[in-house]
């Protein structure tokens, strides 16, 4: 692919995460009044408490703050999250007078929670955001020193905070459910499910077993310095990633050349090179 064309697939990115995540919150979240967080949790407050517009509450924040965002903080976010910040207040007034799915706040906060996910997941891999309480976290962080993590939390807290004052303690419940959901699902979007798997292998016959690794499986293999902290002598590790398809195989070529090996396995969730996934 060109650099033209992945500059189109980034926009597309953004433009369905973007849309994926105004449907969500119409169908599932504001009807239900399940306020996850975020400038989208603010806006399900204030049309329960006032009748608002969500759409109108949310480029009334949104905006603002992008204008904020690019002064204090460089303009490092350029046009693909304004495109954001823009089109999913859009999509959330176009779409507002569908029918609801689901009169469930539990199947509310759940599916709403997938959906913001799937699309906030979506956006991000496009290079953007969609602005709002990631751009007031930012700010905070720098302002502050607190971490970007604690910034998030902090601002989500009080909104699912205000939530359960506002309405009830089991929406503020449901409310955290969708905010759990929803950081799954982008993960999962980000790094897909993790179906590779790294091995460290420590063994007295490193050539031997590297050799059926590269002629049996047709894997590479890395060796990594290292010494034994009881013997305090050189024992290197041949690290080895390969697909879940083939681990059973790893297992069983080491084995049979030296069954007193010592082997840690762990979950990759990415990988990109050679062999694997391109960048």
């Amino acid at each position: 692919m060109g650099p033209g064309f992945e500059k189109v697939l980034e926009y597309v990115y953004i433009l369905v995460g973007s849309g994926i995540v105004a449907v969500a919150f119409n169908q599932f979240l504001l009807p239900n009044r399940v306020a996850s967080g975020g400038i989208s949790g603010i806006s399900t407050i204030f049309h329960a408490l006032f009748g608002w517009e969500p759409a109108y509450v949310q480029w009334a924040f949104n905006i603002p703050l992008f204008t904020a965002g690019v002064i204090l903080l460089g303009g490092r976010y350029g046009i693909k999250t304004l495109v954001g910040t823009i089109f999913l207040p859009m999509v959330v007034f176009l779409t507002k007078d569908m029918e609801q799915w689901t009169f469930d706040p539990l199947l509310g906060s759940l599916f709403g929670g997938i959906g913001v996910g799937l699309g906030l997941g979506l956006v991000f891999r496009g290079g953007a955001s969609t602005g709002g309480t990631d751009l007031a976290a930012q700010i905070i962080h720098k302002f502050t020193g607190l971490s970007l993590g604690k910034c998030v939390a902090l601002i989500d807290g009080m909104v699912v905070l205000s939530a359960a004052i506002i309405f009830d303690v089991e929406r503020g419940l449901y409310a955290m459910i969708a905010l759990y959901v929803t950081s799954k699902t982008i993960d999962l979007v980000q790094v897909g499910i993790g179906s590779s798997k790294m091995a460290l292998i420590i063994t007295v016959k490193q050539d031997e077993v590297r050799e059926a690794i590269f002629n049996k499986i047709n894997r590479g293999v890395t060796r990594l310095s290292a010494y034994g902290g009881y013997t305090d002598q050189e024992k290197p590790i041949l690290m080895c990633v390969v697909d879940q398809t083939e681990f059973t195989k790893l297992k069983q070529v080491v084995r049979d050349i030296d069954p007193a090996a010592f082997v840690i396995v762990t979950d990759a969730s990415e990988v990109v090179g050679e062999g694997f996934k391109r960048a």
